[in-house]
């Protein structure tokens, strides 16, 4: 053998076996560490935490990175053979390492491709750094290791759970990971239901995800997704004809992305955003660390009914846009004279906006800063319309001023029984006003809806319905109360104040303070007499915890609102059971009730029967002095919601009482949720009498009430800046048009109003209607928010954290 030849051979061998070290030294993590067996089955990639709702819809999401894995089976076919297609033409046949395309990549300099397979591809985005960097060595040591984790996730995995562990990993650009976010994405689809247009988009835009797009550029975005099909052509996946017809079409671009402004309940969102930050400082995973919620993929199952919160929140929009109209039209407001005295609030308003603070820090002189606050300047503000939002042509100082005079509110409607909250709306537009008016933190005045509390505690100690109150004047820790008396049943109608003010005197603050506490009253309480008459300022969640104890027979329930939280992988973390105890007893319970239905049946809660509302009804009307605070709450048999109304700066005063100004928005969503056949909220359920009361009678309080009313109703004896006749005489037409907070597709849309409709009678066709959980629905929608609609057999009620 010639000594050249040797020389070669000699190089060859000694070559072969310095690889050999090298591949050896890296495996054993000498050049950086590489990842175990357990690593390797389960990736650290960032995962998406959803927001589930209790019929399977994804709510919402919290993440870094918007990621959501998908199974195999669960991925389109045209998805995977454009994936094969473009990017790895034998995958099926190699073992992690494409030898043709590996020696192709470096005859031609990878001017005709790289040779990284789909596995190589998915080592790198998962398990090496120095992807990008210019440093050779560095380069050259992570494509070693990329070979290695390569070979061990073959050795280690099917190929096609490769091919979900890819396209679970993947970025397609607006930070969005993953073929099942993607999708939704971009489509509104599940990633099963992707056609070969749509699939050869997302696999085209692997290759840049920024400039191909379709959102970015759909022309550029267009042109690689005809690069794809030829190759799904090449690799005899579609036929050419085929391939030529879906090249001539657009791309079906349908684009939606989840973020903490859009998908269900924007504000219910946040309140579980904040507890799970909480939960996960408190729990720990298997190797020590905390949960994270942006990152661990948990998912968060929750007790809202997205119906009824559609419902909701279309009630709200539906009243709150008409009576912000007449609003409008005060003299005070358009004059703007009532921000008289109270020019401080809106310096505020400017120091805290962010337009100051970016001036500021740009170093912009203060005088300079005010100046452009009294620039007219173009800009989105809110208005009540599809989209929360106009175009106009305002001086940043007014768009303050503008947004201060929105009328705010906060609705909540929950299973009194039970604890689940069914729906959530925290304020009329999250993206514009992303307080919070229903959760614990928020705390306004609760005038006369606190009065049952009061009433319930007189009747548990004696009194009666009958028991006459008397009339005025009644010394009230040093105020003096007027107004006419009666039988208790119509004082509490009537909201006569006189009466509040006699069974405060009778039984002493402390007492009523106590019982408070015990149904569910968790805000600091004040010892003052005036709390009869609703001083005491208390959440919207705490109301209706309080309340509960009426339609249950004396069970006070916490409000829960989620039932259990899973890791990724499915496994129960932590599951919640309601939380109860008897307060107050069934015959008290259900003589308030009767009370309480006189409000609505002839009290200052009549407007609802007004409202084509003819079932069983029971709540309260409130309002404080000056109308600052309107507020209902009502139930029926199954179901307990309510609300307040205002203005976040409490000088900013309503105009009518909270049977105006409140009480309409339950009014709109109760009609919604007693007409949708599928909720199982019957009009025909009835508050059930005791047995231990089947002897008792009650008189009939509405065949003599009249002759005890006094006009106007004692809700407000003192309405400050405007009357009830203000109102009246104002210009009042609800809109119809404006759809809920929650942003739906067309077919989701669709299929609200479709249930909303009374199903038509066939008198020929006399069937016995099926079970519920027999019904099938005749198609399946798909979406972001898929099962939207899709009725799920009732699971065992677990309860949840408070807010």
């Amino acid at each position: 053998m010639k000594k050249s030849v040797q020389l070669l051979w000699r190089f060859f061998f000694i070559g072969a076996g310095i690889f050999l070290i090298i591949l050896l030294l890296a495996n054993f993590g000498v050049f950086g560490k590489m990842p175990s067996l357990q690593e390797l089955e389960n990736p650290s990639a960032s995962l998406a935490s959803e927001v589930i709702a209790s019929d399977g819809t994804v709510m919402g999401k919290f993440y870094l990175q918007d990621r959501s894995n998908v199974e195999f089976k669960d991925i389109s076919k045209n998805a995977v053979n454009a994936l094969i297609a473009t990017e790895d033409e034998r995958f099926y046949t190699h073992s992690g390492i494409d030898g043709w395309a590996l020696a192709r990549a470096i005859g031609k300099l990878g001017s005709d491709g790289g040779g990284s397979t789909i596995t190589q591809q998915l080592a790198k985005n998962l398990f090496t750094d120095n992807a990008s960097t210019k440093n050779i060595v560095k380069r050259i040591l992570q494509k070693l290791k990329e070979w290695i984790i390569a070979v061990k996730l073959e050795r280690n995995f099917t190929k096609d759970e490769i091919v979900a562990l890819y396209f679970n990993t993947v970025p397609f650009g607006d930070n969005v990971y993953g073929i099942r976010n993607a999708s939704r994405t971009f489509f509104q689809k599940e990633p099963s239901l992707l056609t070969v247009n749509e699939a050869a988009v997302l696999v085209g835009m692997l290759k840049g995800n920024t400039i191909y797009n379709p959102r970015r550029d759909a022309r550029r975005s267009q042109m690689r997704r005809n690069v794809v099909i030829d190759q799904m052509v090449k690799n005899n996946f579609i036929a050419l004809a085929e391939a030529e017809k879906i090249k001539a079409e657009p791309i079906p671009l349908n684009y939606k992305k989840l973020d903490e402004s859009t998908g269900i309940a924007p504000y219910f969102r946040d309140v579980v955003r904040d507890y799970m930050k909480k939960w996960c400082k408190e729990h720990k995973k298997a190797n020590g660390d905390n949960y994270n919620i942006y990152q661990d993929g948990l998912k968060i199952y929750t007790t809202i009914n997205p119906r009824m919160q559609l419902y909701a929140e279309e009630a709200v929009a539906k009243h709150l846009s008409a009576l912000q109209k007449s609003y409008w039209t005060l003299p005070w407001i358009k004059t703007n004279s009532i921000w008289k005295g109270h020019e401080k609030i809106l310096e505020r308003g400017m120091k805290e906006s962010d337009r100051w603070k970016n001036m500021e820090a740009e170093g912009i002189a203060e005088e300079d800063i005010r100046k452009s606050f009294q620039t007219k300047t173009r800009m989105k503000v809110f208005a009540w319309n599809n989209k929360r939002e106009t175009d106009t042509l305002m001086t940043p100082f007014d768009s303050i001023r503008y947004h201060k005079m929105i009328i705010q509110t906060g609705f909540m409607a929950m299973d009194p029984f039970t604890g689940e909250v069914k729906a959530w709306v925290g304020g009329v537009n999250f993206k514009t006003f992303k307080y919070d008016h229903v959760n614990l933190n928020t705390k306004r005045q609760v005038g006369s809806t606190f009065k049952p509390i009061l009433y319930a505690y007189a009747v548990e100690n004696g009194f009666t319905p009958e028991t006459p109150l008397p009339s005025g004047p009644i010394n009230l820790g040093g105020k003096i109360i007027t107004g006419s008396g009666g039988p208790m049943a119509v004082c509490l109608a009537y909201s006569k104040n006189p009466g509040a003010a006699y069974l405060m005197n009778q039984f002493g603050v402390k007492p009523v303070i106590t019982f408070a506490q015990t149904a569910g009253i968790k805000s600091k309480l004040q010892p003052f007499p005036s709390l009869a008459l609703g001083a005491a300022e208390i959440s919207v969640y705490e109301m209706l915890q309080a309340y509960s104890m009426f339609p249950t027979n004396g069970m006070s329930t916490e409000p829960i609102f989620i039932s259990r939280i899973e890791d990724k992988n499915g496994n129960i973390l932590e599951s919640y059971a309601p939380a109860q105890k008897m307060v107050l007893s069934e015959a008290s319970a259900y003589t308030m009730t009767k009370m309480m239905k006189g409000v609505v049946d002839f009290g200052t809660g009549r407007r609802l029967r007004g409202m084509g509302l003819s079932n069983e009804i029971a709540g309260k009307t409130g309002t404080t002095n000056d109308n600052t605070d309107t507020w209902f709450i009502g139930f029926t048999p199954q179901l307990l919601a309510g609300g307040w109304v205002g203005c976040d700066d409490p000088f900013l005063k309503m105009v009518g009482e909270g049977n105006r100004t409140a009480l309409p928005i339950w009014g709109y969503f109760m009609s919604s949720v007693l007409n949708d056949k599928t909720l199982a909220i019957s009009k025909d359920a009835v508050f059930v009498q005791p047995e231990s009361m089947k002897v008792e009678t009650f008189m009939d309080y509405e065949n003599f009430a009249e002759k005890y009313r006094n006009e106007p109703d004692a809700e407000n004896p003192d309405a400050g800046s405007g009357t009830s006749s203000d109102f009246d005489q104002m210009q009042y037409s609800p809109e119809q048009n404006i759809g809920p907070e929650s942003q739906l597709s067309k077919d989701e849309q669709k299929i609200l109003q479709e249930a909303k409709k009374e199903p038509s009678a066939k008198p020929e066709e006399k069937k016995p209607e099926p079970k519920p959980e027999e019904k099938k629905p005749e198609k399946e929608k798909k979406g972001i928010l898929n099962n939207l609609f899709k009725k799920k057999k009732p699971e065992a009620k677990p309860g949840s954290p408070g807010a």
